[in-house]
């Protein structure tokens, strides 16, 4: 543990009963810690969370709560799906209670070292690839974090001399305290949540705040070619590892003409050649560059490195083959729930497209991901909230291939109908699968078990 105990016997007010609630409450159960659970759905089954848990004498609060039930609450652990402009939480900042998201409640718990990566696009497969990595060299590796496995249900396994390795969102930075990686990554940023964080400033801010407790024995690496991480770099106590997929580096990883190359002092080295991996298209190269960067910072042998970066296959769902019908080429890319991912999507497509798009308003500018169509994507197929927005940005620039369909079983097979041989058909929505979908992970088995039902 990080020698932290003046907080550990509080009593606990754990927000949300989803996933990460759950873990957290577990956790403190294991402890023997004492604890509420608030949830603002009055329907929850307590009684079954409270096996989930392991304990069924916590206390619940559904629905809305009273100034009195937060008495003697030390400590508020929140999970990220909750906005700290609900009524509850408004609650706890009026009673001054120190709020903890579940991360830096397992933070607190870690007796190893910890690498963390944030940005907009390329966090799970990132994170996925630096865990691969770090494995190989060190048995004693946690995965955890943003990428479905909560910290807290694990940071309990961690050992001295270990490692974890932690994707985290914006929606668990807006709660970080103490939380300080020995190597932190901020991959990009570009628009997203922007109905949660409101603003691009403030969206940024949360971003950079990953770095926030590092100091000079830490590193952290940024984008080269994203300039307000090439300005944020100037600003860093830590080391400064940069990684750039446009130009030559005098220090840092780059890639150029199929190369990787990794360069001290204007000296560069070829690290690897992209067509030794498993993964297609430039922001694939970025993620392999930020991996790298991250795990040599981390004190592991390039060879190793490089080892591990050859036997990586891709994430699901995120620009994943699924199969080939009748010549065409079926890729779930449920992941791209924002425009700049659905970009970096749709520049890997080898052929013309078939594309799949819409969902849930996170009050994005579709303006930029429908000015790569012309040329590109032969047919695009909306669904979802969104669909009558996108459609307009589609009018705006003269793209008239779109259509409208009530749910994505017949997205695909419209797309199975009009596609030629030779075609690709993309599922990369650029919005977020509430409202039609629990998420996206659902969004993506359902649409590769419709594709798999298509004729040969």
């Amino acid at each position: 543990m990080k020698g932290r105990e003046s907080l550990m016997k509080e009593k606990y007010l754990i927000v949300g009963a989803g996933r990460s609630g759950i873990a957290a409450a577990q956790m403190l159960t294991k402890l023997g810690k004492d604890m509420i659970i608030y949830d603002g759905n009055q329907t929850l089954d307590t009684q079954e969370i409270g096996k989930k848990i392991g304990n069924s004498h916590i206390p619940f609060i559904l629905g809305d709560v009273s100034p009195e039930a937060l008495e003697g609450i030390g400590v508020c652990v929140v999970s990220p799906g909750v906005s700290l402009e609900t009524p509850i939480m408004k609650a706890v900042a009026q009673k001054g209670i120190p709020v903890w998201s579940e991360i830096e409640l397992a933070y607190r718990y870690d007796k190893g070292e910890i690498i963390a990566i944030t940005g907009t696009n390329g966090k799970t497969t990132t994170t996925s690839l630096v865990y691969e990595i770090v494995k190989s060299y060190n048995p004693n590796t946690l995965l955890v974090g943003n990428i479905e496995i909560p910290y807290t249900g694990l940071v309990l396994d961690s050992k001295e001399g270990g490692a974890t390795v932690a994707e985290i969102s914006s929606f668990q930075l807006e709660t970080m305290l103490t939380f300080k990686p020995k190597v932190s990554a901020i991959l990009n940023i570009t628009p997203d949540h922007l109905d949660r964080h409101k603003t691009m400033e403030n969206y940024e801010n949360i971003k950079k705040s990953i770095a926030k407790n590092q100091n000079e024995n830490d590193y952290c690496v940024l984008n080269y070619e994203d300039p307000v991480l090439r300005d944020f770099g100037q600003e860093l106590k830590c080391s400064v590892v940069w990684f750039s997929s446009q130009r030559e580096l005098q220090n840092g990883f780059y890639y150029k003409d199929g190369i990787i190359y990794f360069a001290q002092n204007g000296v560069p080295e070829a690290f690897i050649r992209t067509e030794e991996t498993n993964l297609v298209g430039l922001h694939n190269y970025e993620n392999i560059m930020a991996a790298a960067a991250m795990t040599r910072s981390f004190g592991i042998p390039m060879d190793v490195i490089r080892d591990a970066v050859k036997k990586f296959v891709a994430v699901e769902h995120r620009i994943e083959y699924v199969a080939t019908k009748k010549g065409v080429k079926y890729y779930n890319d449920s992941k791209g729930t924002n425009t700049d991912a659905a970009i970096k999507a749709i520049d890997a497509m080898p052929s013309k497209t078939l594309l799949i798009g819409g969902g849930y308003d996170k009050n994005a500018d579709f303006s930029q991901w429908v000015s790569r169509f012309p040329g590109k994507v032969r047919k695009l197929v909306l669904i979802g909230q969104t669909r009558e927005k996108i459609a307009e940005a589609c009018e705006a620039i003269g793209f008239k291939d779109y259509c409208f369909a009530e749910d994505l079983k017949e997205a695909v097979e419209i797309c199975a109908a009009e596609a030629q041989p030779g075609d690709c058909c993309l599922l990369s929505p650029a919005c977020a699968s509430w409202g039609m979908f629990k998420n996206y992970q659902q969004r993506g088995t359902m649409f590769k078990d419709y594709v798999r039902t298509l004729d040969d």
